[in-house]
């Protein structure tokens, strides 16, 4: 087996070998021989240490501190791009030709399709399933990328060149050039700073969003479709319509504003423009292309009424387009520099069927014409590509808390004399909005002039009611928790003259609030006015950092779990669908994890072919940040949604059901009993890991804090659990779950957890994720920065601590009946094992920087850039931000 293994990544291991080589002679030649022997002399002592060896920790540990200053940054940037480059060499690994098939699987859509269709399946309701999907992927910036855009660019050119050397058929003297191309991006990114001199905009963040669909997803998403088609058309002899797209994008970027002060109104607008420009840029350069291509002369009745005589009608029709898109790009760039322009809409490409109507009534033409081979070419996959992404490229959706709505219209009572809406009860609220929202008469008075947090609201809700609706997707509530927080937002959208019905959805977040998330629907459903605002259709969103924030992973699991089986039944006896939005982060204290068997783990009933997803920060890069990554992750999401509606897993035991109750209660108070109970844990929490310092680093536009004075509670959930990974202990993933499942065994109830773990695919889940975490951690190295930086008298809180792991570690063993963790999943341990050389060094030096850092009055820019160099390397090396 072990043979096996070594064979399975010896593609993988000569990647990263050779890659690595590249850097290495790249610093040799900036820095010199001494220097690259120093960094290989840190990475084997690393090695050895994590093998138990003493003496080579020692070695290491007088190395790394004895760095002199001007060595501090190079040395950090060193272990940080080889991180990177392992990163890279990974996710080649997974769509090289020499991928092994254990980590390589099969497309995940053709073996659904092949299972489903040899049982009892009816294939029309595969057929029909697969035509109503939802899957809306929603991007969102806030844990984060930690790499600069710049970089992520070179990054995707050296798996050009990785996958331009697996060519056999290659010159020696192409070959050659190939690696001259490889040398010389590894130069410009160890050249380049990794750290952003600035912290970046929102702007930024929804340009590097957008940045993501134009080197990626626009050409990922018609290839994953052309995949998906030739799958059914060999298993049911159908096609998939042109304008069906399971999978389609929304974004936060630029609209969530929740915690974000830089997030305006006028923020907002621009990133709608920009949304718009890049789709009107994108489908130009696709309307040229269709120009060359389509000089066919052969046309049906229908195409020549509209350009008679024409011996080139595709070109014709496509020339008129070409000159629209034009237009439009002129007129977006106009307002983008803030001029006000007078245009005819009729003269840009403006509403989806401005695109959508020519484009089908070319592809009827040439099908009718006997030239469906062309018609199923590029002119398909524009239509496919509309499909998904229309003409506003990302819909976006706006993000804002619930407090913020009640202040704009306790304001607005008070002015007007009506009394202070803040001090009244539910239903006083529920009956004063219900009575406005019915009301003819306009509320806001014109002479009206509200307090600046106010008028930002209003402006919001203003900029929302001049959009189309198809360039928006939902407006969230933070912190929703009554029916009045979804009526107050209703009220404030009517009053500023939005016209469509806009989705409000409420966001339930904390543990009391997914706890009462059932009754607060109930309450809004039983409302005639509301249940017909919703045309028949509920979302409903699920917060999974706050919870796990405030309960601890296992209790907010659970929760989660049980609203979304109480939601479903609220939904269903209102006659409503349900559409549930999870806000999933990228680390498994976020609620991340792998999005297949995140899915199939829902309640049954729960998905029913449709489904929100967040994916956030650096998780974008990678699943979506290249093509064929990303044809993967679409599959995925396509037969995961697909499989939990029409093959849903099995409604839970009572037994089981009751088990877990006793396992969430148990987790909740071990996990609160330190994080809320334990007078020292604060000052632990601050001293152990860099979550201080983390407020320095340029990451993403919004604050870390939602209140500057606060203590965990009003820390986010990014930074809370961002600061836990840098040292290694990833305690938000874990804390309360080793004492729930002992507890659990001392009950006498090991068989039942082994069943539950066996047939029931949550239960399963939650065991897989905390198996990952327990793999992750690293007791040893967060012991080293509690004895670097924690005073004394709290070492006894890392003591304890470190025990909760071990005996969270030998629970799960015991549970999976394994003698090592992830041990099922060796393509998941190799990937571990694989960067633990180059994190570790990292994080030592790190520990010593933090501590030099503290003790200095005003420590020197190069130590302050080194450390946010190995905040940054140990983050690409955990994979998460966050």
């Amino acid at each position: 087996m072990a043979e096996q293994t070594a064979d399975m990544y010896a593609s993988l291991r000569s990647n990263v070998s050779s890659l690595g080589q590249v850097l290495g002679d790249t610093m040799r030649d900036h820095l010199g021989e001494a220097f690259l022997e120093k960094v290989e002399q840190i990475r084997i002592l690393a090695k050895e240490s994590r093998k138990g060896d003493a003496d080579s920790r020692q070695q290491m540990l007088t190395l790394l501190n004895s760095l002199p200053d001007e060595e501090l940054v190079p040395f950090a940037k060193a272990f940080n791009q080889f991180l990177n480059l392992a990163n890279i060499a990974e996710q080649f690994h997974t769509i090289s030709r020499n991928c092994d098939e254990l980590v390589c699987v099969p497309d995940p859509v053709e073996q659904l399709l092949g299972r489903m269709l040899n049982s009892n399946a009816n294939e029309q309701d595969v057929i029909n399933c697969l035509k109503t999907l939802d899957i809306d992927l929603v991007l969102t910036a806030h844990p984060t990328e930690i790499s600069r855009r710049t970089l992520i660019q070179k990054y995707s050119a050296v798996v050009d060149c990785l996958t331009e050397q697996e060519n056999q058929q290659l010159t020696e003297r192409e070959r050659n050039q190939s690696h001259l191309r490889l040398r010389q991006l590894i130069a410009q990114i160890w050249h380049t700073n990794e750290i952003r001199n600035e912290r970046p905009t929102p702007v930024d963040e929804a340009r590097w969003g957008l940045s993501t669909i134009e080197a990626s997803l626009w050409q990922a998403v018609p290839d994953f479709l052309r995949q998906l088609n030739d799958h059914v058309e060999a298993k049911t002899g159908q096609q998939i319509p042109a304008d069906v797209c399971p999978v389609r994008f929304s974004s936060w970027m630029g609209g969530d504003r929740d915690g974000n002060p830089f997030v305006t109104s006028v923020v907002t607008e621009e990133v709608l423009l920009r949304n718009r420009h890049a789709a009107a840029r994108l489908y130009l350069k696709d309307v040229v292309s269709l120009v060359n291509e389509l000089s066919m002369e052969d046309a049906n009745a229908e195409l020549m009424a509209l350009v008679p005589n024409s011996k080139e009608p595709y070109r014709d029709i496509l020339r008129h387009l070409r000159h629209k898109l034009r237009n439009t790009i002129d007129y977006l760039n106009a307002r983008l520099e803030g001029h006000q322009v007078d245009v005819n809409h009729s003269d840009l490409v403006w509403e989806l069927n401005d695109l959508k109507q020519p484009l089908e009534l070319l592809y009827r033409s040439l099908s009718e014409s006997g030239m469906r081979l062309i018609a199923n070419g590029l002119l398909l996959d524009m239509l496919r590509r509309l499909a998904c992404f229309g003409i506003h490229m990302l819909r976006l959706d706006i993000r804002q808390d619930a407090e913020r709505h009640s202040d704009v219209i306790a304001e607005l009572t008070r002015y007007l004399g009506m009394g202070d809406y803040d001090h009244w009860d539910e239903n006083e609220k529920q009956a004063f909005l219900l009575r406005e929202l019915t009301s003819r008469r306009p509320l806001i008075p014109a002479d009206w002039q509200p307090s600046a947090d106010v008028l930002e609201v209003i402006k919001t809700c203003q900029l929302v009611a001049t959009q189309p609706a198809t360039a928006l997707g939902s407006y969230v509530i933070s912190m929703a928790s009554k029916p009045s927080d979804v009526l107050a937002v209703l009220l404030l959208l009517k009053e500023t003259g939005c016209q469509h019905p806009m989705r409000v959805v409420p966001l339930f977040e904390t543990l009391s609030d997914l706890n009462t998330a059932a009754d607060c629907m109930t309450q809004l459903l039983n409302i005639d006015w509301y249940r017909g605002y919703t045309k028949g259709m509920q979302e409903v969103m699920i917060g999974y950092s706050d919870s796990a924030k405030d309960a601890g992973v296992m209790a907010a699991a659970w929760a989660q779990y049980h609203a979304q089986e109480q939601l479903v039944a609220v939904c269903k006896k209102a006659d409503v669908k349900l559409m549930l939005f999870h806000g999933r982060g990228g680390s498994i204290g976020r609620g991340g994890g792998p999005a297949h068997k995140a899915i199939l783990s829902q309640p049954p009933g729960s998905v029913d072919g449709r489904i929100r997803v967040t994916e956030q920060g650096e998780m974008i890069r990678f699943k979506f940040g290249l093509p064929k990554v990303a044809v993967q992750s679409l599959a995925l999401y396509t037969s995961a949604v697909m499989e939990a509606t029409l093959l849903p897993p099995p409604e839970p035991k009572q037994e089981w059901r009751e088990c877990m109750q006793r396992i969430a209660d148990d987790s909740v108070k071990a996990y609160r009993g330190i994080v809320r109970e334990e007078p020292d844990f604060v000052a632990y929490f601050r001293a152990a890991t860099p979550e201080v310092e983390l407020g320095k680093l340029p990451l993403g536009s919004r604050p870390a804090k939602r209140r500057v004075d606060g203590g965990i509670e009003s820390l986010r959930a990014i930074p809370w659990i961002f600061a836990w990974s840098q040292n290694r202990l990833m305690l938000p993933a874990w804390l309360g779950s080793g004492e729930a499942l002992k507890a659990a065994n001392e009950r006498g109830e090991a068989s039942l957890l082994k069943e539950m773990e066996q047939q029931w695919p949550f239960f399963e889940t939650r065991i897989s994720m905390l198996e990952m975490v327990y793999m992750k951690a690293e007791p040893n190295l967060a012991r080293y920065y509690e004895s670097t930086l924690v005073p004394e008298n709290l070492h006894h809180l890392g003591k304890k601590l470190r025990a909760s792991l071990q005996l969270g570690t030998e629970a799960v063993l015991s549970l999976t009946e394994s003698e090592e963790l992830m041990s099922h999943t060796p393509w998941n341990r190799e990937s571990v094992k694989l960067r633990n050389p180059y994190i570790d060094p990292l994080n030592f030096l790190q520990a010593e920087l933090l501590a030099r850092t503290r003790n200095e009055e005003q420590a020197s820019k190069q130590v302050e850039l080194a450390l946010m160099l190995t905040i940054a390397g140990v983050a690409a090396g955990m994979r998460n931000t966050g």
